[in-house]
Parts: structure tokens; C-alpha cells; sequence
């Protein structure tokens, strides 16, 4: 009877599912890190340097800080809110004649999203963009709002989707101009071994207030991005580099993006202490 159970046992633990390899960990993380809508707090930092700005060809760069963190409403909605804080250099030349370095207007999407096995994924929300710039050279300095879109599909390897948002001034500033922007962003993610993937997401805008002619920013390009660690702490690496096909007059010719993204996975010991001092 004893050999019996000792047997039974075995079999039991034979037949438990393997606990998922590191490798099978990063992989799984970058597509959390690919779909806005995923249950995944992070905390990415893009560095955006955009050459050959205004008459001179200067260097612009922009520093987006834009936390993401998903707060379950019930077991089956999720409310993405997504925070991007602009870090802004102006080179002289650019709008102006000195340099200019500050924040821009601080930008806040919350998106409502189901959470379920689809294969298509969805969020839908208000955009709400605030007068923080603490110049005109830097933003509009206009509160404005607007709705927001995203749709996910994650087939195979990929994820591939698109996010859509238009933004309307209804106060600031009266001296600069009223806003009327369109934001599109696609991206298709194709993810590799050992958590590389390979990426397009261009950012196209439009300023419909802008005269013809200088409406329309439509940048074309791809990078490369793969899930590191850093002790335990998961970060996502990226570079990627853009042309911008159609531009306003003096916008930049190209860009280079570095994005560093610190990741807070359920489960990791950042995030446990994270909610142990919430329940506090």
C-alpha cells in the first residue's frame, strides 16, 4: 500500500504541468508589453531625439514619461490609465531664438477594456490633454478633450493593432492657438525567442487647424526591442528609427527612439509590497 502511494504520488507530480521557463516568462511579457490594454503596470521612459528640426536642422528631443497602470473595476473590466508627461528641448531656432527646455502639456487616457479569451481586445475612453507647458514654444497650453480608441489581436507570434484618439480645446490660454488633433498610432509586433521581437509602431498626427500643406506628420520606420533584467526587476529595451514622409514646414526629418521600460508584473516581489501597502 505505502509503495502504492508513493507511485500515485509520482504520477501526480509526472503528470503537473512544467512551471514556464524564463525564456517562456520573457516572451509572455513582451506581449504584455505590445497591448495597451494588458494587465501589466510599467513605467516607460522614451527618448525621442528628432534631427534636422527648423531652418538650422537642429536636434529636437522629447522625453515621454508615461506610466501605465491597468485598476480592476470588477473580475472582468479593467480601466487602463495611461499618463504621458513630455520632457521638452526646443533648440534655438525652433519657434524661437534660445533653446527652450520644459514640460509639455501632460496627456491622461483611460481606457475601459474588457478582459476576457477573445482574440480581439479592445479599450475605449476619454483622452484629456492639461495646460501644463510652461511655455508656448513647448505646447498649446490648452485643456482639451476628446474620445479614444485601441484594438488588439494577438494571433501567433504577433500583436498587431492600432490606437486612435482626437483632442478638442474647451479652455486655456486665449492667446494660442484653439486645438483640433488627431493622433493615430498602428503597430505590428512579431516576437522571437528568448523575449526579442521585432516592431513598427509609427505615431501619424494631425493638426486640422494648421493650413494645407502642414496638417499632417506621417513617420514610417521600425526598430528592435527584447525583455532584459535587472536583478529581478523585468525591463523592456527598444530602439527603433522613423522618417517622417509628410511633415509640417520645420519638423523634424527623422528620428531615433530609445525606450527603457521598467515592468511590474503580478507576482513580482515590487508589485506584492506595492499592494501589501495599499491594503495598509
Amino acid at each position: 500500500m505505502r509503495g502504492a502511494g508513493i507511485a500515485a504520488v509520482a504520477i501526480a507530480l509526472l503528470a503537473m504541468p512544467a512551471p514556464p521557463s524564463l525564456a517562456d516568462q520573457e516572451e509572455d511579457l513582451a506581449k504584455k508589453t505590445q497591448n495597451p490594454v494588458s494587465d501589466l503596470i510599467s513605467v516607460p521612459f522614451e527618448n525621442n531625439f528628432n534631427f534636422g528640426a527648423g531652418e538650422r536642422d537642429r536636434t529636437q528631443y522629447v522625453l515621454n514619461i508615461q506610466p501605465v497602470v491597468p485598476v480592476h473595476l470588477t473580475h472582468d473590466w479593467l480601466l487602463i490609465n495611461r499618463t504621458i508627461m513630455p520632457l521638452v528641448y526646443q533648440p534655438a531656432g525652433v519657434g524661437g531664438s534660445n533653446g527652450e527646455f520644459g514640460l509639455s502639456d501632460i496627456n491622461h487616457t483611460a481606457w475601459l477594456s474588457p478582459q476576457n479569451d477573445s482574440p480581439i481586445l479592445w479599450g475605449l475612453g476619454p483622452v484629456v490633454s492639461l495646460p501644463t507647458a510652461v511655455n508656448d514654444r513647448l505646447g498649446p497650453s490648452k485643456l482639451s478633450v476628446g474620445p479614444s480608441f485601441v484594438l488588439v489581436t494577438t494571433p501567433g507570434d504577433f500583436v498587431a493593432g492600432f490606437l486612435v484618439n482626437n483632442v478638442w480645446s474647451v479652455a486655456g490660454d486665449s492667446d494660442t492657438p484653439n486645438v483640433n488633433a488627431f493622433t493615430l498610432q498602428y503597430f505590428i509586433n512579431y516576437n522571437l525567442a528568448d523575449g526579442w521581437y521585432l516592431n513598427t509602431g509609427p505615431v501619424l498626427t494631425a493638426n486640422w487647424n494648421a493650413k494645407s500643406g502642414d496638417q499632417w506628420t506621417i513617420p514610417v520606420g521600425a526598430g528592435i526591442g527584447k525583455i532584459h533584467r535587472f536583478g529581478q526587476l523585468p525591463l523592456n529595451l527598444r530602439l527603433a528609427a522613423f522618417s517622417n514622409v509628410e511633415r509640417p514646414s520645420g519638423a523634424a526629418d527623422w528620428s531615433l527612439q530609445f525606450r527603457i521600460q521598467f515592468l511590474f508584473p503580478k507576482g513580482s516581489r515590487a508589485t506584492d509590497e506595492s499592494a501589501a501597502a495599499q491594503e495598509e
